[in-house]
């Protein structure tokens, strides 16, 4: 659903019409942006990325215990 916004002076239009007009706008963009914000993650990436940053603090912890640490 999108709303388009009315002119503040527009004839016929109470303040509350306008009121409910931007309303409805500003939930459409919310929505809009929520959904193109959920489309855009891959959830396998994610899965990916968290996998990878595990295996490289194991990594560093097996380091440390061995007594190589980074400088």
């Amino acid at each position: 659903m999108t709303a388009i916004s009315t002119p503040r002076l527009s004839s016929g239009v109470t303040p509350l019409e306008r009121m409910l007009l931007r309303a409805a706008s500003a939930l459409d963009v919310f929505v809009a942006g929520r959904m193109e914000r959920r489309s855009a993650v891959d959830p396998r990436g994610a899965y990916e990325a968290q996998r990878s940053f595990a295996a490289a603090r194991e990594a560093a912890q097996a380091r440390g215990a061995m007594g190589l640490l980074p400088r």
